[in-house]
């Protein structure tokens, strides 16, 4: 009889990494998730935390005209994924986060799986007295126009997979990046949106430790979940 460990996510921080290499660790975590869930065996739940060198990613529905400059003209590595969404930015500066879960173990489908992505986005703000929202028919998380800034500006994207229930890819958050990269695309194929950081919101310098750790609280309260650190090192 299997034994699943409900309610409880292994952290693997694995710092600045290439994207290739994190999806590799990703790829062996969700397969191996997958195989196990096939046999009726236990399944594990992770939460890969990383930072990335530049690169641009297009999901499996992007457009390749959402990408305004050539190929050299990058500066960036490129890849074709296979999550939800269309094109948007990794690189130093920002959290992104894969989870690789078994939504079963965790009681929950896929839609209320990406709300509850969504509400951990929100609450990780809240301490910087910034409130965070969702916008109809755009994904992600938005900071409203208000008098100071006349526009809608995207602060966390979230791009998805999922397979027998098994979760891979996920959300990217902007701490303290450079934006100018998102210059070079229409990001997530939303023309006439705004992209921004924490940073630049508070106009102050932010620590990225600080942020994961409310991002860690805000993840452990919305999934109701034990976090146990861990390391990438025997995976990889």
């Amino acid at each position: 009889m299997k034994t699943v460990l409900e309610n409880t996510v292994h952290v693997i921080d694995t710092g600045l990494m290439p994207y290739q290499r994190v999806l590799t660790l990703q790829e062996k975590l969700f397969h191996k998730n997958v195989a196990a869930k096939e046999k009726g065996d236990a399944t594990e739940n992770y939460l890969i935390l990383c930072q990335h060198p530049p690169v641009f990613t297009l999901g499996k529905s992007g457009k390749r005209e959402n990408i305004l400059v050539s190929d050299n003209d990058l500066h960036a590595e490129f890849y074709h994924v296979n999550r939800g969404g269309d094109v948007t930015f990794h690189g130093p500066g920002q959290l992104v986060v894969y989870p690789i879960l078994d939504l079963d173990s965790m009681h929950m489908g896929l839609a209320q799986y990406i709300l509850n992505i969504e509400e951990t986005i929100i609450n990780s703000l809240l301490p910087y007295g910034l409130k965070g929202e969702r916008i109809e028919n755009a994904a992600g998380i938005w900071l409203r126009n208000n008098k100071a800034i006349p526009h809608d500006r995207k602060i966390g994207a979230i791009g998805v997979k999922a397979s027998r229930n098994i979760t891979m890819h996920g959300l990217a958050f902007n701490v303290t990046t450079d934006l100018t990269y998102f210059d070079k695309i229409v990001p997530c194929g939303l023309e006439g949106k705004g992209v921004t950081s924490l940073q630049k919101e508070l106009n102050r310098n932010v620590s990225m430790d600080d942020y994961k750790l409310h991002f860690l609280e805000s993840f452990s309260k919305v999934f109701s979940c034990t976090e146990i650190a861990g390391t990438a090192d025997s995976i990889l």
